[in-house]
């Protein structure tokens, strides 16, 4: 089985399980390699803009109407974006295009303004209760200066096939 961790450096160490066939004991060999400074899944997210020019207004509706406004920057991805700021958009398979619970409704001002779903999303979408025409996952929502003032509303439900009705934690 192989384990990673950071270690206080910062870098990022393998450890394998092997067995030497001289006393059949179980040792640990260990592999540093010289990361630093690397993001994982939504760390990005949790990043302030470096400038003006790099601020992207976004405003979530959730599933009681209730306007929220927050400030993204360009290369945020909508769901990781969500989860900063608290808003429950769930996003189970982190953003592995396994799953549906990070549906929301673009609204129609912008949708030519995104890429075209790849057939992954596709696929997912087609599981998504509710589904309308401006349905996208927020998970490959990425914001750029031409989504400036986009609007996405959250599905009154999801699905997790997974485990309906547990709501995970970003981590």
């Amino acid at each position: 089985m192989l384990m990673f961790q950071h270690d206080a450096d910062g870098k990022l160490a393998m450890t394998i399980p092997r067995v030497f066939s001289e006393n059949a004991q179980l040792k640990r060999m260990t592999w540093c390699f010289g990361f630093t400074n690397s993001l994982c899944h939504g760390e990005y997210e949790y990043k302030d803009p470096a400038s003006e020019e790099d601020i992207v207004n976004i405003t979530y509706v959730d599933k009681s109407g209730k306007r929220i406004p927050v400030q993204g920057k360009v290369g945020d991805n909508v769901m990781y974006l969500a989860h900063r700021y608290g808003i429950e958009l769930e996003g189970a398979c982190e953003a592995s295009l396994a799953c549906s619970t990070c549906h929301v409704y673009v609204h129609e001002d912008f949708c030519d303004r995104l890429q075209e779903p790849k057939e992954e999303e596709d696929d997912m979408l087609d599981m998504a209760p509710f589904l309308k025409e401006n349905s996208r996952l927020g998970c490959q929502i990425t914001l750029s200066k031409a989504l400036e003032g986009i609007e996405v509303t959250l599905p009154q439900a999801t699905r997790n096939f997974y485990v309906d009705g547990h709501v995970p934690q970003p981590h």
